[in-house]
């Protein structure tokens, strides 16, 4: 369970974080001076945090909500999110009494890494998770997956449950390759088949080496991101300059009805007049459902001086920063892990230590 995971990377048991059905929170842990929890509420008015927008989802997802402040050397250089348990079965029907999977696509569009979960002996992809799964696309190569708990099953059932896992991720993220798959159990308690102990241990350290390079990519990961954005925000602009130079004076409903119904022809035309590849625009059918309720009167003129602008910063800008990038992390990267190591013990205090345990 991620929760126990969790217990042993900081030694010791944080508040709402545990099996079901205590885990019915976001859960951001973080490093601080005293330990400490903050709910939701004071945690987005706090000026520190990056949690303001958080708001939007209500005091519903507010209340289910809260940070985790740790004094910890392993949190200095990453915090850590624990999401709430997936809902399965019947229990699908219950209503969290917020944007669930809006939740969740704002954290995954903004984190390093997401981990997901799934136990080797009740392998049940339910269609919340299959649309949590879904929140998370456009971020496919941030996913790890790790199949949990593989000590409850017999090497055969392994194998079967293997191809049955990549058979459904390969229906939900319909991606040509899945994510990188990691099996073993992930906890500190014995295991209870021994037979894969040397498959179950090479994969947590590998588990745990691809963690450990999150704060070391994490520049990169964010000049990356950053990138990404500037390329959205310039094609969003062609387009909505696009609708606005169609608009005539009167009949402006009607207009926007057939802007609305032809808009993959105008995705099209823009294509091939600004060469933005077809790769940057947007999916089709929200844009469309997002145009319905748009107050087409708010569109203003397209600023070409910020355009150029925009592509200096991405053709000079960025590659510059990009090329300070190895010199500056890497002794950002030697100060945070020295500072680790002078741990007495830990998760990250040694690199043949895990924080997993042995399964011993």
């Amino acid at each position: 369970k991620k929760s126990l995971r969790n217990k042993q990377w900081y030694q010791r048991r944080v508040r709402g974080i545990g099996p079901e059905p205590t885990t019915d929170k976001f859960v951001a842990i973080m490093h601080g001076e005293q330990d400490q929890i903050i709910p939701g509420n004071a945690l987005v008015v706090d000026q520190r945090h990056p949690y303001k927008v958080l708001t939007r989802f209500g005091n519903n997802f507010l209340q289910r909500f809260e940070a985790a402040v740790i004094k910890n050397p392993v949190l200095q250089g990453l915090n850590l999110l624990d999401t709430p348990g997936v809902l399965a079965g019947a229990k699908q029907t219950v209503n969290r009494g917020y944007d669930f999977t809006g939740v969740v696509k704002w954290f995954a569009d903004r984190v390093d890494m997401i981990v997901m979960l799934f136990d080797a002996h009740k392998l049940d992809i339910s269609d919340e998770f299959s649309q949590t799964i879904m929140a998370c696309k456009g971020n496919d190569t941030k996913i790890r997956i790790v199949l949990n708990k593989a000590d409850k099953v017999t090497n055969q059932q392994l194998m079967r449950v293997y191809g049955a896992l990549m058979w459904s991720l390969g229906k939900v993220l319909a991606t040509p390759e899945v994510a990188r798959v990691y099996i073993g159990s992930f906890w500190d308690q014995p295991y209870s088949n021994d037979d894969n102990r040397k498959l179950f241990e090479a994969e947590e350290e590998d588990l745990f080496k691809d963690i450990q390079t999150v704060p070391r990519g994490s520049i990169v990961r964010k000049l990356n991101d950053l990138v990404k954005r500037c390329r959205i925000a310039k094609t969003h602009a062609y387009i909505m300059a696009h609708i606005k130079n169609e608009m005539p004076v009167f009949g402006k409903e009607a207009k926007m009805k057939q802007i609305i119904a032809n808009l993959p022809k105008i995705f099209q035309q823009l294509e091939q007049s600004t060469g933005i590849p077809a790769g940057d625009f947007p999916n089709v059918e929200e844009f469309q459902e997002k145009l319905r309720t748009f107050d087409i009167t708010k569109l203003a003129k397209l600023n070409q001086g910020m355009i150029d602008a925009l592509d200096k910063m991405i053709q000079t800008e960025l590659p510059r920063l990009m090329a300070q990038v190895p010199q500056d992390q890497e002794l950002a990267n030697d100060d945070y892990m020295m500072a680790v190591r002078k741990r007495d013990g830990g998760a990250l205090y040694e690199t043949d230590l895990t924080p997993f345990g042995d399964g011993a």
